[in-house]
């Protein structure tokens, strides 16, 4: 069939629409920050009021877990968000109290910071932490914040999740090198708290742990609610209570 010289031009024209759309489709995705790549932060670009559908945060929000190791370990993860606030390279950031206790003993307690960006992004931008053996602190391990001795910010909840979106978690080089990959967001879980379906449902890795694989899951305007171990371990963390402020 011949192909007339308008109907060339209208394919081109066409061909190029699609391609400007499609690059923009993907520009949420591609400025997520991947590996040991630095970003540029502007603290006007930042709020504390945390709106992301997968994970809303607010002062008061309380989220309780349970989390078995395979072995018959049970520990309870208390996730409670302040009404502090912590500047960090300009950025203000929400102050969230995580608490790990074992039959009433404390284990580790950790004060995560968190922030959004104008798109819808929830950043990480560090954390304090403190492992606990028999009442005293074991180590501080695993701390670190952005923009202190090379350590830099990630994105722990995109703004818009896709299949396949791959991100940096976080980067201290030999410490904290956590990344992940959306895998669904129609997975369904059975869980204590009841069943979730539509679940944002992500694959959680780090170089530093190859083998250790985990899939985390998150339920729209409630945020966490499963973490699985589905390689080089057999751990799993469930969602028992949570309340909103």
């Amino acid at each position: 069939m011949r192909t007339t010289t308008t109907a060339l031009a209208t394919a081109l024209i066409a061909a190029l629409v699609g391609v400007v759309a499609g690059c923009g489709s993907d520009s949420a995705g591609s400025a997520l920050p991947q590996g040991s790549e630095t970003v540029a932060l502007d603290p006007a670009d930042f709020t504390t009021e945390i709106t992301n559908p997968y994970w809303p945060m607010a002062p008061g929000d309380r989220w309780v877990y349970r989390e078995t190791d395979g072995t018959g370990g049970v520990q309870k993860v208390e996730v409670t968000v302040t009404d502090e606030t912590k500047t960090i390279v300009g950025i203000e950031a929400l102050v969230v109290h995580d608490v790990v206790s074992e039959g009433g003993e404390l284990v580790e307690d950790t004060f995560d910071w968190y922030a959004q960006d104008a798109d819808g992004n929830v950043w990480y931008l560090g954390e304090d932490t403190a492992e606990y053996k028999s009442g005293k602190v074991k180590t501080r391990e695993g701390s670190w914040e952005h923009g202190v001795d090379g350590a830099l910010a990630g994105t722990i909840v995109p703004a818009e999740p896709q299949p396949g979106l791959s991100y940096r978690e976080e980067y201290y080089k030999g410490h904290a090198e956590d990344g992940a990959e959306v895998l669904s967001l129609d997975a369904l879980m059975k869980l204590p708290v009841g069943v979730f379906d539509g679940l944002l449902q992500t694959r959680n890795f780090s170089p530093l742990e190859p083998s250790y694989v985990e899939e985390k899951f998150y339920a729209r305007d409630v945020g966490p609610v499963a973490t699985v171990a589905v390689s080089g371990g057999t751990g799993r963390e469930d969602l028992v209570t949570s309340t909103r402020s």
